[in-house]
């Protein structure tokens, strides 16, 4: 099946070429549904609500997958051959935007539309959604998509999604809020003919059928049906005030009965005063009770009104840290960045220096095989020389018996030896001069490569170091314990196992530093400083025991660096040192700032840290103020500060610990802290290991290596940072759920609050109906109720002899409330009757005028259609009988008489149909229009006339949209 679609600026030549058409007249040029714009003049404004967009479907009818079809804003044709798909898309279209199956006239339940074989169908419509006239912009955005899924038991689901593809609703009635702002009406044959329809009004000869097809086609149908339900409504309203009529009568008799009565009544009027009062009082009571049940409710209210301050600050605070950690990323990746493009800049003088290195190796290696080879002809020589003197010598011995001439001759062969030999003396010890300034640069580049590989080395275990530490903190989110080292939570474990084996008289206590909490969070680093390496020591009973603790502990710790063990006999009760204790009204001791449930951990710091006669001061000028004065606290011998600071009477010490490592609340604080801390100088230990890298890659003279690049170098930190960063994220969001579940409570105490109050306020309003005037009353409601019931008896006693008064004055008012109502319904309701005949009245008039409106309007465009081939049509309309009679004359006028459209041929029919068809387009409003096989009995020419007069009143009405089915071929 092929698909067609055209511009937006109306018909091109080519289609005007393959249609055949003549060239237009003056007349033909006209705006068929507008009396100002011409056909060449085309508007440049689309449809901007409500047109299709695109289609698909899925498992539907008799296909497996039919689409994406895309549609365009005014004119689109649909070709294909029978059993292709085409109506399947036009039902699919009408079923999806909530057509019944029966107005498809393809089946009766939505099961059918199914295929065989599958579990259920989808359909998806896109629509548009733009400009002023937009539903929802702020929700859909630009399109509206309707997902549509069939059951194979005949149910559907709608899912309607905005143009980015988010769920904003699953319910029908905001499918039919869109089809209603759109005036989309898939029940209308005018938007939708389907093929079947198509057929049945193309062969339908009764003139009923066409009216009746008028009628729906401008929703006069649907008026008429609601004006004889109103009709209906008020029939059934008269009948029931002519009843009310009658029984007004008797209900007056029956009042006037009873008004007898009252009136000669005999009255109890001093108990019935005293009932009333207690009733009052009964009445106020009640409403002081609900005031005391309300007022525990409002305090409450207000406590938790002020701790939700405190989740505000944590969401603030992880804000915060977020905003912290983002601006710390940026920075991080500015900083690569620069150092990216330094590297680059200085890549071009890497690579010259590292050639010059290589060339000065080169130049080194050639010197020392030449210094080989010198001295290997120095070895030699001194040979020659050795040699040479012993021939001088034999010489100088035969020299006497030769003549003078061959002894000139060998003495200027000696002295030109001689020469050479002084030569190669003098290069020798140049020479060996030069191998010393190589050994002895050798042998300095070793001891730098060495110490640069130590460096390295060193780093490495730093970085290492780092990683693990980060880790131990990470793990210390689900383990506190893991915050004392990673061996710990396996030691503990190994020492409970050795409990359960009886291997210790009594289990080893610790770490120290885990059985102790701060009450004051901020002294945590000060605690730390004074405790240090008794946070991770543990306590013994006996030497037994931490023979057997040491043991244990050597699986896990390296010799030399395992946690202290201390032996101390274990005790129920802390001791007493209330003797020996420092006691300050302002600055707690260590001991009084611990939460210590076990008391051999307490006794044990006693012990060994003397923690009672240590004071914790926040402030450093407060502690110094303290503890060097004259006056300073008895029985102190040290302070420490918030910093960590240690303070003596006498001097101060500073302390090397800048966090709190084992005693900190906010973990997450505590990791973020190290996150960045480890980003920084694992940064900078990558960068210091490259450059030693590099260094020793040339001083080994390896091949040059490839071009470095600084950004894996930071891969593990940022990934590492890009952790910290989600995790920081996720807390932000953990407490914003926390503040929101807090706030949710709040309001639903607030709205119990309100339903007690208004409870109240009705208690209130029934007091003041029963007392308008508020009493103080004392007494509960209890002791008043008893008092009424009592009251009440004594007057029942006594109506006994007389006749029940609240019997006959209940029945008076009920007779006297009964006739009032009647009367007034019976009032309200012939007002109504009236206001309604007056409205009806003037609605029909009105729907009488626009009736004839909208037909004078058909008649006029049905000409104006048929005289594109020259035939000449009458409409008659009966609205007294619903009929309409079409007559058309075929032909040149005034040859023959107007004959009845069924005794045209199927030509000529069809396009009369397609005539009476477009004439309802001008009068109805719609987004779009689609028609399925309208050409089926048309030849060629009447085709080719009905499409050239649709594609003109598409191109005039370039706010709807035009889809045609067709099977025939459009060229």
């Amino acid at each position: 099946m092929s698909k067609r679609k055209s511009s937006n600026s109306g018909l091109t030549p080519d289609k005007r070429s393959r249609l055949s058409q003549p060239e237009p007249s003056e007349e033909d040029k006209t705006d068929y549904f507008s009396s100002g714009d011409g056909m060449n003049t085309s508007q440049s404004v689309t449809g901007e609500v409500g047109i299709i967009e695109s289609i698909s479907l899925k498992n539907f009818m008799c296909h497996s997958l039919l689409g994406p079809f895309k549609f365009g804003p005014n004119v689109n044709f649909v070709v294909g051959n029978n059993g292709s798909g085409k109506s399947a898309v036009l039902t699919a279209l009408i079923v999806a935007l909530g057509g019944k199956a029966n107005t498809t006239n393809r089946g009766s339940s939505l099961k059918v539309f199914v295929k065989e074989g599958e579990s259920s169908a989808d359909v998806s419509i896109t629509l548009r959604n733009r400009g002023h006239d937009a539903y929802k912009p702020e929700v859909f955005g630009q399109s509206i998509n309707i997902d549509l899924r069939i059951s194979s038991e005949g149910t559907r689901t709608y899912k309607l999604k905005s143009k980015t593809g988010h769920l904003v609703s699953s319910k029908k009635e905001e499918l039919i809020s869109i089809l209603d702002h759109f005036n989309i009406q898939v029940d209308n044959p005018v938007s939708i003919l389907t093929q079947e329809m198509s057929k049945h009004f193309l062969h339908s000869k009764k003139e009923g059928d066409k009216y009746k097809f008028f009628m729906k086609a401008t929703q006069l149908d649907q008026m008429k049906e609601d004006y004889s339900y109103i009709m209906k409504t008020k029939s059934m309203t008269q009948n029931t005030v002519e009843k009310h009529r009658e029984t007004l009568q008797e209900l007056k008799r029956k009042y006037q009965e009873k008004e007898e009565r009252y009136k000669n009544l005999a009255s109890l009027d001093e108990m019935q005063h005293k009932l009333d009062e207690l009733k009052n009082q009964m009445a106020w009571a009640l409403v002081a009770e609900v005031e005391q049940e309300m007022k525990p409710m409002r305090e409450r209210i207000a406590a938790e009104e002020k701790s939700t301050i405190k989740y505000d600050q944590k969401v603030e605070e992880w804000e915060g840290k977020v905003q912290e950690a983002n601006r710390i990323f940026r920075q991080l990746q500015d900083q690569l960045e620069g150092v990216t493009d330094r590297m680059q800049q200085l890549q071009p003088q890497c690579a010259e220096l590292k050639s010059r290195v290589q060339a000065r190796n080169r130049d080194l290696k050639a010197a020392e095989t030449g210094f080989h080879r010198k001295k290997t002809n120095l070895r030699d020589l001194e040979r020659d020389k050795d040699q040479l003197n012993k021939r001088i010598q034999e010489l100088k011995h035969s020299i006497s018996q030769t003549n003078s001439a061959d002894t000139r001759a060998r003495e200027e062969k000696m002295n030109h030896i001689q020469a050479e030999l002084e030569d190669l003396s003098f290069q020798d010890s140049t020479l060996a001069q030069q191998i010393d300034q190589f050994t002895q640069a050798c042998a300095t580049a070793k001891e730098k490569l060495g110490r640069m590989s130590r460096e390295k080395q060193d780093l490495q275990r730093a970085m290492e170091s780092k990683r693990r530490n980060l880790a131990a903190m990470e793990n210390s989110r689900n383990d506190q314990l893991c915050r004392f080292g990673e061996h710990m939570p396996p030691l503990l474990r190994a020492i409970d196992e050795a409990d359960r084996r009886g291997q210790f008289k009594k289990k080893p206590v610790g770490p120290l530093g885990f059985c102790i909490r701060l009450r004051d969070p901020e002294l945590g680093l000060a605690v730390e400083c004074c405790l240090k390496s008794l946070m991770l020591a543990f306590c013994c009973d006996n030497h037994a025991d931490e023979r057997e603790l040491q043991r244990i502990m050597s699986r896990y710790f390296q010799q030399g660096r395992r946690p202290q063990i201390i032996v101390s006999r274990f005790t129920n009760t802390v001791y007493d040192v209330r003797s020996r204790a420092v006691y300050h009204p302002e600055y707690p001791t260590v001991l009084q700032s611990l939460d210590i449930e076990n008391p051999v951990v307490a006794n044990c710091l006693i012990d060994m840290r003397g923690i009672e006669t240590i004071l914790l001061i926040k402030n450093a000028k407060d502690a110094r103020r303290a503890m060097q004065s004259v006056n300073r606290p008895r029985n102190c011998m040290e302070a420490f500060t918030r910093e960590g600071d240690q303070v003596y009477y006498n001097r101060y010490y500073s302390s090397e610990q800048d966090r709190v490592r084992y005693l900190s609340k906010d973990i997450e604080e505590e990791i973020r802290f190290e996150n960045i801390k480890s980003i920084f100088e694992m940064g900078f230990i990558s960068e210091c290991c490259r450059k030693l890298q590099a260094e020793l890659i040339e001083l080994q003279n390896v091949e040059e290596p490839q071009s470095e690049d600084l950004k894996p170098l930071c891969v593990p930190a940022s990934k590492q940072f890009c952790l910290y960063l989600a995790r920081s994220e996720l807390h932000k969001k953990h407490y914003e759920e926390n503040r929101k579940a807090h706030v949710d409570m709040i309001e639903t105490l607030k709205t119990n609050l309100n339903v007690k109050d208004q409870e109240l306020q009705a208690s209130i309003a029934k007091a003041s109906e029963i007392c308008p005037e508020r009493l103080d009353v004392r007494r509960t409601a209890k002791s008043l109720d008893s008092e009424i019931s009592r009251l009440r008896h004594k007057i029942n006693t006594q109506q006994d002899q007389h006749g029940h008064r609240d019997i006959i004055v209940r029945q008076y008012h009920e007779a006297k409330e009964n006739f009032s109502n009647i009367a007034r319904q019976v009032k309200g309701l012939e007002a109504f009757i009236r206001q309604l005949t007056d409205i009806m009245n003037t609605r029909h008039n009105v729907y009488t005028k626009m009736r004839m409106y909208l037909s004078v309007r058909c008649k006029y465009y049905f000409n104006l259609m048929l005289s594109q081939r020259g035939y000449i049509g009458k409409m008659t309309f009966d609205h007294k009988n619903d009929t309409l009679s079409i007559s058309v004359l075929p032909g040149e006028g005034g040859k023959a008489n107007l004959s009845d459209m069924r005794s045209l041929s199927g030509g000529e029919r069809s396009f009369s149909t397609v005539c009476f068809v477009l004439s309802l387009w001008g009068i109805a409003e719609g987004p779009f229009c689609a028609l399925d096989e309208f050409d089926v009995y048309m030849d060629m020419v009447n085709r080719r006339i009905s499409m050239d007069m649709m594609l003109k009143i598409a191109a005039s009405q370039r706010y709807r949209q035009f889809i045609f089915l067709t099977p025939q071929s459009m060229r």
